[in-house]
């Protein structure tokens, strides 16, 4: 396991973590515009805590390696969905903070797959 991998991997758990923390604590710069992509409230939980698992998955696959990759799919996957759901909106201008969360997910695979 490279230095590069793990350094990759505890930012996109940290990352993943805020966001998640952010719906839990249902700060307005994130509950206002999932509102307005017309995500219900009562999903809010549920998305937030895919989100945790994630973060928690991704730092567990640090010692079991399966369980980060299995973890990783599901963000790419989770974060993807959000793209869509941005697009589906329309609002084009946003399509960029899913990507940002999703970026460093996809690095830590990527780096993973090549240790």
């Amino acid at each position: 396991m490279s230095t590069a991998h793990v350094v990759v991997t505890i930012l996109a758990a940290a990352m993943t973590g805020f966001s998640a923390a952010s719906v839990f604590l249902r700060s307005k710069w994130v509950i206002q515009p999932m509102a307005d992509y017309g995500i219900p409230r009562t999903w809010l939980p549920w998305l937030g805590l895919a989100k945790a698992a994630g973060a928690v998955g991704l730092l567990v696959g640090l010692a079991v390696p399966f369980i980060g990759v299995a973890a990783g799919i599901a963000l790419v996957l989770y974060f993807t969905g959000a793209v869509i759901t941005v697009a589906r909106a329309r609002w084009y201008a946003h399509i960029p903070f899913p990507l940002v969360y999703a970026a460093p997910v996809v690095a830590a695979l990527a780096l993973g797959f090549a240790a």
